[in-house]
Order: C-alpha cells, then structure tokens, then sequence
C-alpha cells in the first residue's frame, strides 16, 4: 500500500520538512502540521504485489523498490511515497528522530567541511563534484542495558625511599575485589544490511531528547529503510559496543596502585529494552579521480562521518614541516648544552 499526502489547497503532493518540522507543500506553500493532518487528505492504493512493485497514485507508474524500502519517490512524477505495509504491524517504528538538517543545509555543510581537508587534495576541497545527496532514515535498535561486572585483581604499591646510606624500596601486595552495577540507556545499534556499520557508529551521537512517536508523515520526500535484523540478531554486538565502556569504569575504581593485574572479570549484560527507530542521515556521493567516495550527515547534528582522499604531497609537505622544525630545536639545544648534531 502506498501513501500520499495531499496538499488540501492545491492537491498537490507534500512532504516533510525538515525546518519547519511541518509537512509543506512546494506548489502552493502551504504547511500543516503532522499531528493535525487529516486522513481525508492521506489517499492510498492496494496492489496485488505487496513485495516489490507498487502502482503510484499520481500517474499510475509501476514503484519499483527493493524489499528493504520503506519510504521513496517515483521515479517519473517525483511523488514521495510512503510504503505502509513496510512500516506497520511488527515493522513498525517505535519512535523516530526527524530531520532537522534540510538539503541544501546538508549540501552547504558538506563544502564546509570539504574545504577543512588540510591534507586533502585541492581539487576535492572545491566541493564541486558531489554527484548525489540522499536524505535516509536508517533503522536502528536503541538498547537500554543492565550490566553486572565481578572483578577480582591483584595490586602492588610500590615506594622508594633513603635512609642513611641506603636506597629501599618498599611493595605492598593488596587484594582487589569489586562488585560493579551499570545501567545504559538508549545505545544505538544500526539494523540495515545496506549501511556500513563503521560510518553509522561515527554519527554518533543523536540527540535522543528528539525522539518522537513515529507518524508515517516524517517519511514523505525521503527514502527509508525497514530493519534486515531483530534487537536480538544484533545483541551481540550492542554487548560488544558498552565492552569497552565497562572495562574503562572498572579501571577507574582501582586506581592510586603502581600494578594491577587481572585474576577474574566476569561481566553479564542483558537487555531491558529495545526501541526500534528511524534515524535521519544524508548520504553524499561525490565523484573525485575517476572514483565514487560516500560519506555520512547526522541529519540533526550535521556532523560529516567518511575517508576522504589524501593528498600525498600535502603528507609529505607536512611531514617535511615536522622534520624540520624537530631538526631546529635539537639544534637550538645543541647550542645551548654545547655539540654539534648534524
């Protein structure tokens, strides 16, 4: 099934907007709120192939998506279309971040960050090559998590003193036990086959205060994906996430020793909670020496995730600069303690 939302002035088509957190029409300029939007005006259609072809409400093409597509456009009238039976029943979000970073925000935001490219070559820093920027809302499973950690060590204090003619040094040996309770809230977890694991972890983070229930009208006029895994697919690696985050605390409890060694360290992580959401990020294709290069937006932050090319006589200009400038302070002290280094 397909949706559409319909501009009550003009008929014709509208879409979320990002700004104005209102859906608007581009026609006529009106903007409506989501949550007074009347259902008079949301029109929609069954088809006969529910897995990955679709009838568009406006001209009557076929939509041909994946089986992963929520949210897209038509590809002969540019309607945006929201595929309801995608995100209903047990696909249905929890809650949802809008966007609050509009096109041409993302696009000025990514020249920006281009131009900062200190080691990048001059050519990508003009910015002038982006080939496509997609708005995406990409599925994610927000855990809260309760972890027990038991932790036994071995420590050593250890101090050097003078007495008299002689130098001692004194150990001490201590057993270390700790009984540690962590709770984590909302830890983010992307679901998507589709989307590089690494790129979505360095969005991080969301503003989680954002979240709203989620309304289909947020996904008029961008793409979105459904989840390709369960919160139980992904909870291992949501375990593997906080890992590191627990070993950090533990440490910080036994500090002030000269040594500790680990005898024990048993950590349980179990899920409270798991929200399925939709989060916003824009995806940039810019086109650089013969060779696609995609990056990631967070659709609220505008922070900008990806590899951008190096330039390798920046590198070697900038390595040179060091050298050089090391080269001159160890002459500096040579002058100073009396030598030569050469």
């Amino acid at each position: 099934m397909l949706l559409h939302y319909k501009c009550p002035n003009c008929g014709d088509d509208m879409a979320f907007d990002s700004e104005s957190g209102n859906l608007s029409c581009s026609s006529c300029g009106r903007a409506d709120s989501i949550d007074d939007f009347s259902d008079e005006f949301i029109t929609t259609r069954l088809t006969d192939e529910e897995a990955k072809e679709y009838v568009c409400n406006n001209c009557g093409a076929a939509v041909i998506t994946d089986a992963d597509t929520s949210a897209t456009s038509c590809s002969f009238c540019g309607a945006g279309v929201v595929l309801a039976d995608r995100v209903s029943g047990n696909l249905a979000p929890d809650m949802v971040i809008p966007f609050q970073i509009s096109k041409d925000q993302a696009m000025e935001a990514f020249k920006k960050w281009c131009k900062n490219g200190r080691l990048t070559p001059d050519g990508f820093m003009t910015a002038d090559r982006i080939k496509n920027i997609t708005g995406i809302y990409v599925p994610f499973w927000l855990y809260d998590l309760h972890s027990i950690a038991d932790v036994r060590a071995k420590a050593t204090k250890v101090r050097t003193y003078t007495q008299g003619d002689y130098i001692y040094t004194e150990t001490k040996y201590y057993d270390v036990e700790r009984k540690i309770d962590l709770t984590f809230q909302k830890v983010p977890v992307d679901a998507s086959e589709k989307m590089n694991d690494e790129l979505m972890d360095k969005l991080e983070p969301y503003d989680y205060g954002t979240l709203k229930d989620f309304k289909t009208p947020y996904l008029a006029g961008f793409l979105a994906e459904k989840y390709n895994f369960n919160n139980k697919d992904l909870f291992p690696r949501v375990k593997s996430k906080v890992s590191s985050y627990i070993d950090k605390y533990i440490g910080s409890t036994i500090n002030g020793y000269s040594s500790v060694q680990y005898l024990e360290k048993n950590v349980a992580t179990d899920e409270r909670k798991a929200y399925y959401v939709l989060l916003p990020v824009w995806m940039v294709y810019y086109d650089f020496d013969k060779q696609e290069h995609t990056f990631a937006m967070n659709g609220v932050t505008g922070k900008v995730v990806g590899k951008p090319p190096l330039s390798m006589k920046k590198i070697a200009t900038w390595w040179g600069g060091i050298a050089a400038a090391s080269f001159v302070g160890l002459k500096l002290v040579s002058f100073i303690i009396g030598g030569e280094i050469w």
